[in-house]
């Protein structure tokens, strides 16, 4: 039983269609034997991030309803199976929060090896944590950089990690995503082409979710 690979966790991430959502839900979909407790989908149509998670499976939870409240043309998801967390709603991704750097999302997946020492540095700190879950860790990190950039911000937040991750991370106006520097945890990239010659860009943590999104297959984002 134990004598397997275990990649835990699906992650998926659509840039530049305007119905972003529903491909998030096709790729998660796809994924959902990467973790069966809990599914989310933020979205971001330039000005708000709208967000929908819960517990059970992505069929159950994202209806036609529900994703119709998904706006935006920037979505990413998150299907999860619990490497470190309890198994709740407040451990659900993706993580949604209002900071310094604006609003942000991410959705994350591996094990941060050095999440609990990072976790009570912060916390001497005055951080404040709502789950247990090692991902909240890096939104601190975000929040408490000195870089001035969003995109520095996640750099520094990242390189006090260790591990094997990889992540997918909104925001307003942008998605950026990022593997550990040794690219242990799975992460694919392809596009599409849509109305206007137009091109979208999706990420997912492995490209049986390209063949409902309808993404052809490109590349492995690069480590780190």
């Amino acid at each position: 039983m134990l004598d397997k690979f275990h990649d835990e966790c699906g992650v998926v991430a659509v840039y530049g269609h305007p119905e972003a959502a529903k491909l998030a839900y096709l790729g998660l979909y796809a994924l959902q034997h990467r973790g069966q407790e809990s599914a989310g989908i933020c979205t971001s149509d330039g000005a708000t991030i709208h967000c929908r998670k819960s517990m059970g499976h992505v069929a159950d939870i994202f209806t036609s309803a529900v994703l119709a409240e998904l706006r935006g043309d920037l979505a990413i998801g998150h299907t999860r199976y619990s490497t470190a967390g309890d198994t709740v709603l407040l451990n659900a991704q993706p993580f949604s929060v209002a900071c310094n750097k604006g609003r942000v999302a991410i959705a994350h997946n591996g094990n941060i090896t050095n999440a609990a020492e990072l976790r009570r540095d912060l916390e001497r700190g005055g951080s404040i944590f709502q789950a247990s879950s090692d991902t909240e860790v890096i939104l601190h990190l975000l929040a408490r950089s000195t870089e001035r950039t969003l995109a520095g911000a996640l750099r520094d937040a990242l390189l006090q990690l260790e591990g094997a991750f990889s992540l997918v991370f909104l925001a307003e106006d942008r998605i950026i995503m990022a593997r550990d520097p040794h690219g242990f945890r799975p992460l694919a990239v392809g596009e599409m082409e849509i109305s206007g010659g137009r091109k979208c860009h999706v990420a997912a943590s492995e490209t049986c979710a390209f063949d409902l999104i309808g993404a052809a297959y490109l590349h492995d984002v690069d480590p780190g």
